[in-house]
C-alpha cells in the first residue's frame, strides 16, 4: 500500500484524475470513495481509454494518415494505415505508462464496470477525435461493405475468363464444392472477370446453371448456394487489360477491409492470350497485404521456345512459387497414391527398380471425342496436351528418388532430375495415330497430321531405372475410358515352377496395376496352387477395389484435389519452370522430326483399340499389352 501511495503522489494532477474517475464511476450507494476506490476507478478509466483507442485506429487509421500526409508528415510509402497504426500504438503506449506511474495494474475489473466502459466508447461519435489527435475524420463509405481486420486473412478468387466452358463447367464448381466443405472461408470473394458485358446477377445466373450439389452435399444445398453467389461478382474487363485490371483490384479492396488478404487468379485463357492477361495483373492486381497465386491452365506452350519465352516473361513479373501451372489429370488419387504406396510400404520400396521391375506401363485412354474438332484436330494434338504435362509428370512421380521431405520443393527437385535423365527418343520407338472422320469432312484431315494417339517407349537413364522402358499408350476416341500405371515384375530367376506355365512364360509375372479407371482399384498379380488334388498353378488377383473397401460414391473432382493445394500452398503436383524445360526437351526434338518428316499418323475407328502398329512396338521390346484396353 505504502508503494501505490508513493505511485500515486508521484503522479502529476492526481486531484483532477482521481476526481475524473470518480465522477464517471461512483458507486450506486455505499460512502464516499476512498483512495482505494478511487484508485480502481482510474483503472477503469484506463481500459475504457486504451479501448477507445483501439476503435479509432480500427475506425478511422486511415483518413488519419491522410490528414497528416496533407500536413506534409506522410512522405514516406507505408500504408495509410500503417502509419494511422503507428501513431496510436505511440498513444497506448504512453498510457500504459501513465497506469503503471499512477500506481494502478492492468487487471481484470469486474463485468459492470467492463459494461460501463463500453458504454461510454459507443456514445463516441464516428467523427470524433479526442483533443490528442485533434484531426476530423470523416466516416468512409463504398459500395461494397467493408470486412473489419480480423486476424483471419481475407481471400479473393479472381477468375480470369469467367464466361469461358472451362470456367462455367469446372472451375466454378469446383470452388463451389469447396465452400460447400468449408475448405473456404464464408466471407471468401469469388470474382469473374472477362469481356463481355455483364453484372453481377447475370454472372450469377451464369454460374448458377451449372452448380449442384453433390449426393454428400444434399444438406441445406439452397443455402449454401444462395450464400456462395451472394459472395460473386463480375468485373468487365472492357478492352484494356490495364484498366481492366485496376477495376478488379479496387472491387477486391472493396470487400478485404485493411487487414491481411491474399488473393487467387485463375488463369482459364487460351496459351496466346496469358501474356496479355498476367502481365498487367502482375501490374494492377496483386495485393500486398498478403500473397498473391497464379493459376495457369496447361497446355503449356506449343513450342518449347515459346514456352521459355512465357516462362521469361512471368518470372520478369512474378516469383517461381507464385505460378502454379494446372493439369486436372494430375489431380486424380491414382497420383497422389503413388507416392504414398511406394514409400509409405515397405513391401514395395525395395522393389522399386531395375532390379526386380522389367517394364512399366502408363496407359491414359478416352472413349469420348468431342475435344478432338478444336484441339486435337487444331495446333496442339495429344503430344502438347496431354504426354507434355500429365504422363512425364506421372513417370517423374513414379521414378524419382525418395525426397527429403514431402515438401513440394524437395518433391519437385526430384523430379526434375527424372525427366532430366529420360533418354532421346527415337521415332522407330514412336507409334502415331489419327481418329478416322466421322463426318463426312475429309478434307479437313487430309491436310492434318495431327496425331490424337500416342504410343512409345522411354528410357531414363539412371543408376535406378537402366535399360527399363517404360511405355506409354494414350489416346483419344478409344474403347474405354482407362487411366492406370501397370507395372511387370521380372521373371523368378530358376523358378522351379516353370514348366508348369508351359511355353507363354508371361504367365508367370507378377504385375502390380494402379488403376484409377474404369474402377478405382490396386492389383497385384501373384502365382497359386489351384485348390484340389494334382498340382495346377494359376495367376490370381490379389485386389483392393475401393468401392468395396471405402464409401466412393461420389469422388471430389480433380480440380477440387488441386484448387485446395493451391489454397494450402502445396506445389508438388504443379510444373516448375525447371520441369516445364526439362518436359519439352524430351518432346522437342521427336516433334521436330515428325513435322520435318511429315510423319502420316494410322487411322483408326472411333471405339477400337487403336494402332495396330502399338502392339508390334511392345513386341519389338518383349512386352505384351494388357488385351482389354
Amino acid at each position: 500500500m505504502s508503494g501505490l501511495a508513493a505511485s500515486a503522489s508521484a503522479a502529476p494532477s492526481l486531484s483532477s484524475w482521481s476526481s475524473l474517475a470518480t465522477s464517471r464511476f461512483t458507486p450506486v450507494a455505499g460512502p464516499a470513495p476512498s483512495f482505494r476506490t478511487q484508485a480502481c476507478g482510474l483503472r477503469c478509466w484506463i481500459v475504457a481509454k486504451l479501448k477507445l483507442q483501439k476503435a479509432l485506429k480500427r475506425h478511422h487509421g486511415c483518413q488519419l494518415q491522410r490528414n497528416l500526409d496533407a500536413r506534409g508528415r506522410g512522405n514516406d510509402k507505408v500504408p495509410d494505415y500503417l502509419g494511422a497504426a503507428s501513431l496510436t500504438e505511440k498513444r497506448s503506449h504512453w498510457n500504459m505508462h501513465l497506469a503503471y506511474d499512477s500506481g494502478g495494474e492492468m487487471a481484470n475489473t469486474s463485468s459492470d464496470t467492463l459494461d460501463s466502459s463500453a458504454d461510454q466508447e459507443k456514445s463516441v461519435p464516428q467523427g470524433h477525435i479526442p483533443s490528442e489527435i485533434s484531426s476530423p475524420v470523416q466516416k468512409e463509405e463504398s459500395a461494397v461493405p467493408r470486412r473489419h481486420s480480423n486476424n483471419e486473412p481475407s481471400l479473393c478468387i479472381a477468375v480470369i475468363g469467367a464466361t469461358g466452358e472451362l470456367a462455367r463447367t469446372k472451375v466454378f464448381p469446383a470452388l463451389f464444392a469447396l465452400y460447400y466443405s468449408g475448405f473456404l472461408p464464408r466471407n471468401v470473394g469469388i470474382f469473374g472477370y472477362s469481356r463481355k458485358k455483364l453484372t453481377d446477377e447475370g454472372l450469377r445466373s451464369i454460374i448458377e446453371a451449372n452448380l449442384t450439389c453433390r449426393v454428400d452435399h444434399h444438406e441445406n444445398c439452397d443455402d449454401k448456394l444462395s450464400e456462395f453467389l451472394k459472395r460473386t461478382y463480375y468485373v468487365d474487363a472492357g478492352h484494356d487489360n490495364k484498366e481492366g485490371m485496376v477495376r478488379l483490384n479496387s472491387r477486391m479492396a472493396q470487400i478485404e477491409g485493411i487487414g491481411a488478404a491474399n488473393r487467387i487468379f485463375y488463369l482459364a485463357v487460351p496459351q496466346e492470350a496469358l501474356l496479355d492477361v498476367a502481365l498487367p495483373l502482375a501490374d494492377g492486381a496483386q495485393t500486398k497485404q498478403g500473397w498473391n497465386r497464379i493459376i495457369i491452365e496447361k497446355p503449356f506452350g506449343f513450342t518449347g521456345l515459346f514456352s521459355q519465352r512465357v516462362t521469361q516473361s512471368m518470372l520478369s513479373r512474378f516469383e517461381e512459387k507464385q505460378i502454379y501451372r494446372i493439369d486436372h489429370l494430375l489431380g486424380k488419387d491414382l497420383i497422389e497414391n503413388l507416392t504414398v504406396l511406394r514409400f509409405s510400404n515397405l513391401v514395395f520400396e525395395p522393389l522399386w527398380s531395375r532390379t526386380y521391375i522389367r517394364n512399366v506401363q502408363v496407359v491414359f485412354s478416352e472413349e469420348t471425342s468431342n475435344e478432338i474438332q478444336g484441339r486435337y484436330f487444331g495446333n496442339y494434338g495429344i503430344i502438347r496436351d496431354i504426354v507434355h504435362s500429365h504422363i512425364l509428370q506421372t513417370i517423374a512421380l513414379f521414378a524419382m528418388e525418395p525426397p527429403v521431405s514431402l515438401d513440394g520443393e524437395d518433391i519437385r527437385d526430384e523430379k526434375v532430375k527424372v525427366l532430366r535423365s529420360i533418354r532421346k527418343v527415337d521415332l522407330e520407338d514412336v507409334v502415331l495415330g489419327q481418329l478416322k472422320d466421322t463426318s463426312g469432312k475429309v478434307d479437313r484431315y487430309t491436310k492434318s497430321v495431327t496425331p490424337t494417339y500416342f504410343a512409345a517407349a522411354m528410357y531414363i537413364d539412371n543408376a535406378r531405372w537402366d535399360g527399363v522402358p517404360f511405355f506409354i499408350r494414350t489416346g483419344m476416341g478409344l474403347m474405354t475410358n482407362r487411366a492406370e500405371i501397370r507395372i511387370q515384375f521380372r521373371h523368378v530367376p530358376g523358378n522351379i515352377y516353370r514348366e508348369r506355365f508351359g511355353h507363354d512364360i508371361d504367365l508367370d509375372t507378377n504385375e502390380l496395376v494402379l488403376r484409377d479407371q474404369p474402377e478405382e482399384a490396386i492389383l497385384l498379380k501373384v502365382n497359386n496352387k489351384v485348390p484340389g488334388l494334382g498340382l495346377q498353378l494359376d495367376a490370381s488377383e490379389l485386389n483392393l477395389l475401393y468401392r468395396d473397401r471405402y464409401n466412393t460414391e461420389v469422388v471430389p473432382d480433380s480440380y477440387e484435389h488441386l484448387l485446395l493445394d493451391v489454397l494450402d500452398g502445396d506445389s508438388h503436383l504443379f510444373m516448375r519452370s525447371d520441369e516445364l524445360a526439362a518436359a519439352w526437351n524430351v518432346l522437342t526434338p521427336i516433334i521436330h522430326e515428325i513435322d520435318q518428316n511429315r510423319v502420316a499418323p494410322e487411322l483408326y475407328e472411333a471405339g477400337d483399340r487403336g494402332p495396330i502398329n502399338a502392339y508390334y512396338l511392345a513386341a519389338k521390346h518383349g512386352v505384351r499389352w494388357d488385351d482389354d484396353w
